[in-house]
């Protein structure tokens, strides 16, 4: 750990689905809710594999037929309500809270990078009151989806800090993409598949926290 954070730690990026909630059950729901409503089978695995990293209006250009593309800026509106049925399955990810309320109190910066929408992030954001922590919140709604490296640029760029001083937390082939092309170290998350590689596997936030604490005891404020 110390090699990876030589000259400290100073921000930390985290994916939202996998990471900061555990969210398989409601994506499964919500884009099997919009093919019935199509007269659609339900979504194979490998299709649940690839909508669960995706952007919403990319999967949903995979699972629908082409001549239903144009229905897809509405579907999330009108034809699933998202808030009612959709939100109450959504769970915050064991030990995050915590984890968060620990890298607040050490004074680190906390950012979002996701491929949800800016208006499927706000949503998780208000639905479980979490803290204002987290600035920038880069979502697939400024144009930049993983594995682009390009919105953890932007972030690096807002904070004024080194790759070398970022952790970005993901739980996809797109998080580690982003991240390496952005040069910042990659922390798989407790849902990442076995085999995602990364320069730390975590195994819940709790040993994480563990190995990060020599780290920040050496980063000035």
């Amino acid at each position: 750990m110390k090699e990876l954070f030589a000259r400290g730690l100073r921000g930390v990026i985290f994916d939202c689905d996998g990471v900061m909630i555990d969210s398989t059950d409601a994506n499964r729901a919500f884009y099997n809710l919009i093919l019935a409503h199509y007269g659609l089978p339900p979504m194979t695995p490998d299709q649940e594999e690839y909508s669960f990293m995706a952007s919403s209006a990319q999967a949903l250009e995979r699972l629908l037929p082409e001549h239903l593309h144009a229905e897809i800026p509405r579907i999330g509106r009108d034809v699933v309500n998202y808030r009612r049925e959709i939100m109450p399955l959504v769970k915050i990810f064991p030990g995050f809270l915590d984890f968060a309320a620990f890298l607040h109190n050490h004074g680190i910066r906390m950012a979002v990078l996701t491929n949800r929408t800016a208006g499927g992030m706000k949503a998780v954001l208000d639905f479980f009151s979490l803290p204002p922590y987290f600035d920038p919140v880069v979502t697939a709604s400024s144009g930049f989806c993983k594995p682009s490296p390009k919105g953890a640029q932007l972030i690096l760029e807002a904070w004024g800090c080194q790759p070398a001083e970022a952790l970005l937390v993901g739980d996809s082939e797109a998080d580690l993409a982003a991240a390496r092309a952005a040069g910042i170290p990659f922390a798989a998350s407790p849902a990442a598949p076995a085999g995602l590689g990364g320069d730390i596997r975590m195994s819940s936030y709790a040993d994480l926290r563990r190995d990060l604490e020599p780290v920040l005891d050496r980063t000035p404020l």
